[in-house]
């Protein structure tokens, strides 16, 4: 069973720390989260679960990929995922966390279920998706910068 979220895509603006912080904006995961087209691939992902509403929901789509993405990134074992998002909120924002929680998000046995459910395919798909992001981004800067609305 899945249940897509309802809230669209989160802003870093909005995500919650109980200390008083913000994220920043330049933050490089708060980077790649604002790249991803999570709304758009999460379809797909969707998909494979019965529409039953027996079982436990699966996670988010964004919480699978992101954990995903983290273990890549960073070189790490599935309980070290585990326990930097729980410890980090940059990797708590990128997985769709609303806010900072001093919890494990998910068991680190469920990023098995995360590398069977995300496909080559859905992976190429994240790629091919994110290029298209990263190249209309930076066409829309070089046309800035010829501009001179763009300067440093």
């Amino acid at each position: 069973m899945y249940r897509k979220e309802p809230k669209g895509q989160l802003k870093f603006e909005d995500f919650y720390t109980p200390f008083g912080g913000h994220l920043r904006k330049n933050n490089r995961w708060v980077k790649l989260a604002e790249m991803i087209p999570w709304e758009e691939l999460e379809e797909k992902y969707a998909e494979q679960f019965a529409e039953s509403g027996m079982g436990a929901p699966a996670k988010p789509f964004r919480m699978a990929l992101g954990a995903l993405i983290i273990k890549e990134k960073l070189g790490l074992s599935d309980e070290e995922v585990v326990e930097h998002i729980r410890e980090t909120p940059y990797l708590q924002y990128l997985v769709g966390m609303e806010g900072y929680q001093d919890k494990e998000p998910f068991e680190a046995s469920m990023m098995v279920y995360f590398r069977k459910r995300i496909s080559m395919e859905m992976l190429e798909e994240v790629n091919r998706k994110v290029h298209e992001r990263m190249v209309k981004k930076k066409r829309k800067m070089r046309k800035k910068l010829r501009r001179g609305k763009v300067t440093g």
